[in-house]
């Protein structure tokens, strides 16, 4: 169990007003979680302070060779006045996954949880309610050694940072329209892609202006290798509903293997569906969406939940999904999830930990 310090902010900020529109991860509450490592002693200090500027060394070494990870998720007021995170657990082991991918020293499952939990329970009264809305978690870990070499870190800071926030689209769940890039790639087997690392973000920005730049939401990646199978989206997993059964790209080593995706996977089964996990082509998409099989797209994530996609775009081939409209297995997936996450619903998967 940590022993948490915590001081208290004497100088705490206005916190935003019902109804103010809050957009995504822009606001900031008054504390952050603060814990240390350094090599032969491990992980020390565990305090929770007023959030605050980093005062680090020019030559710290994440600003040279990219030593970081982060992860992602979500503390929710329910209609019960409870406040419950999402599956933490998970998040904690996704963090070791793509620590040990990049060389930073594990951090106890347990640890991660209850660092979560202690800094929502301090700034538990800036967790919006309205309809949508969520207190996002931002945990990330980022080297620190002042040191000018390709080696790892020997010292490291986890910090969880708190943002209220709105809805991740502010057009809700009107379908998007998405860009299956052509040109470049995001990641390969043996790389990163599985990892949580800001890397795979950094590498993604380039596709995404020029999807932007033609009218699109977001970008779906395909295979590194072949260039033809589908991936992910920059910001979600992604599922669709063909000819009835619910297909996902399977995870390979390249492809984030997301809590909500998980999720849905499981809720997809418990009603019925049958789901496959497998290698899905571009070129199979454009048949499908011809015949009249392809019935839903959808993308999955932490901020966004479910992003149902009412067009595709494909090199010279553009598909739209069910009329351009919200599919019903988006809808249902939608309206289980967020009624779990805020207590609408029986949470009788046992997803929900109570702040």
């Amino acid at each position: 169990m940590l022993n948490i310090k915590i001081e208290k902010t004497t100088t705490p900020k206005e916190k935003p007003a019902k109804g103010q529109k809050l957009g995504f991860g822009k606001i900031f509450t008054d504390h952050m979680f603060v814990m240390d490592y350094t090599e032969g002693q491990g992980w020390h200090d565990a305090r929770i302070v007023p959030f605050q500027d980093l005062v680090m060394s020019p030559a710290a070494m994440v600003f040279h060779y990219g030593q970081e990870m982060f992860e992602g998720l979500k503390a929710y007021k329910g209609v019960d006045g409870k406040v419950r995170l999402f599956r933490p657990d998970m998040n904690a082991k996704r963090t070791n996954d793509t620590n040990d991918r990049l060389c930073i020293p594990q951090l106890p499952v347990e640890d991660f949880v209850e660092a979560v939990k202690a800094v929502v329970k301090v700034d538990e009264d800036w967790i919006p309610t309205e309809d949508g809305t969520s207190l996002y978690i931002r945990p990330f870990i980022i080297a620190t050694d002042e040191f000018l070499g390709v080696a790892p870190s020997k010292t490291y800071k986890f910090i969880i940072i708190l943002a209220p926030s709105g809805a991740y689209y502010e057009s809700g769940l009107a379908p998007v329209g998405i860009w299956i890039e052509d040109e470049y790639v995001r990641a390969v087997k043996g790389g990163m892609g599985f990892a949580k690392t800001g890397g795979n973000y950094a590498a993604s920005l380039i596709a995404q202006v020029k999807a932007h730049d033609d009218g699109y939401s977001q970008v779906l990646w395909l295979d590194g290798v072949e260039r033809k199978y589908i991936e992910e989206v920059g910001a979600m997993n992604i599922f669709f509903k063909i000819d009835g059964k619910i297909v996902t790209p399977m995870l390979n080593g390249s492809i984030l293997p997301g809590v909500t995706r998980n999720s849905v996977i499981a809720l997809c089964k418990k009603m019925g569906y049958e789901v496959e996990e497998r290698r899905i082509s571009a070129q199979e998409l454009i048949e499908a969406q011809k015949s009249g099989k392809l019935e839903e797209c959808f993308g999955t994530g932490t901020a966004a939940v479910i992003s149902p996609v009412g067009k595709l775009r494909y090199v010279d081939d553009v598909m739209i999904i069910n009329n351009n409209e919200i599919g019903e297995v988006s809808q249902k997936l939608y309206d289980t999830l967020t009624g779990i996450q805020w207590g609408k619903r029986e949470d009788d998967m046992g997803w929900t930990v109570e702040v």
